[in-house]
């Protein structure tokens, strides 16, 4: 793991040297440039890939014996079997703009958007997530729990559209973000824990496997919420709904690891407890206890609720270790 540690840095140098990044200063420029960086990751995949493709190909002509062959045969990799594995991913998310509704009873009741939200996914801290899979039988089905540490930053700084009761009075029908919101973010951050159902597809190569799933589970933010007019904040970890997931990915499959790269797709519905309180030294589990503790009370939030959907495209790739395998059945 301290390996794959040391390899994220270096891409995550490589990626930086070759392409600074820099906010976008219009949607289409932020996709040229997710789409720079994704095409140069599957380039850097590929090479190595093919690479060790070759070196397989070319394996069994320099074994002279039928034991250096069998000798050979650990180090070509194996085909999917009954296996875990343990993973770790970095990736880039794009998340789509959405509607914002805040609701206090007698003070405000408005909806602003659609809001945009940046990612910033090579900023500390940076998007990454962490997976344990367990595939059954022949290693054609199997299930993952999968953590997703993303970022979801409210464009504070854009005009939008408002409608509804703001501070007591009707909202303006436009206004700058910023001039409402003194934060608006899920920055540490757009949390989504999911468990998932998975199916391999069928192998392109013995190493080689593509794979299809889909998930459901439920977000855990570090919501950083604050109105222009409440002199307090909100910036604790909460739980604020559920969350869907679908992926397609190709595992490529090395001794004892594997190489992934992988397309996610999530909805995350949020209903975000406005309670101007600063989260625990404890943090996580320590903040969730806390806002179990007020549900049971029925104790509402001293400043409101805010909802909104978080809707993104996630490209990622990772490196995983696999472990207590079994060999399929012989037919």
């Amino acid at each position: 793991m301290q390996n794959g540690g040391v390899y994220l840095s270096i891409t995550y140098r490589l990626s930086e040297l070759a392409w600074p990044w820099e906010p976008a200063s219009t949607a289409a420029t932020g996709w040229i440039e997710l789409a720079s960086r994704v095409a140069a990751a599957l380039a850097v995949v590929g090479v190595i890939g093919a690479g060790i493709w070759q070196a397989d190909a070319e394996a069994p002509e320099r074994a002279d014996t039928q034991q250096e062959r069998a000798a050979a045969e650990p180090t070509t990799g194996s085909p999917p079997t009954s296996e875990y594995m343990v993973a770790a991913y970095g990736g880039m998310p794009y998340t789509y703009a959405s509607q914002v509704h805040v609701k206090k009873p007698g003070t405000h009741d408005f909806t602003a958007g659609p809001i945009e939200w940046r990612g910033e996914p090579f900023i500390d801290p940076i998007y990454y997530g962490a997976r344990v899979v367990r595939w059954f039988g022949e290693g054609r089905t199997g299930t993952m729990v999968d953590f997703t540490h993303s970022k979801a930053i409210a464009e504070l700084e854009n005009s939008t559209e408002f409608k509804g009761l703001l501070n007591g009075a009707e909202a303006p029908q436009a206004a700058k973000l910023g001039d409402v919101f003194r934060r608006l973010e899920f920055s540490h951050g757009h949390n989504m824990l999911t468990l998932n159902g998975l199916m391999r597809l069928a192998d392109l190569h013995p190493r080689l496997s593509p794979y299809v799933g889909l998930g459901v589970g439920i977000n855990l933010p570090h919501s950083e919420i604050q109105m222009r007019a409440d002199n307090k904040r909100t910036y604790e970890y909460q739980m604020t709904g559920p969350v869907l997931q679908g992926l397609v990915g190709l595992e490529f499959r090395v001794p004892r690891m594997s190489y992934f790269i992988e397309y996610k797709f999530s909805f995350a519905s949020y209903d975000a407890p406005l309670t101007g309180l600063d989260g625990t030294k404890i943090g996580l589990f320590a903040d969730l206890y806390r806002q179990a503790a007020r549900w049971l009370s029925g104790k509402p939030p001293a400043h409101g609720n805010l909802t909104t959907q978080l809707t993104s495209h996630q490209v990622i790739g990772g490196l995983g270790v696999r472990f207590a395998a079994r060999p399929a059945a012989s037919k």
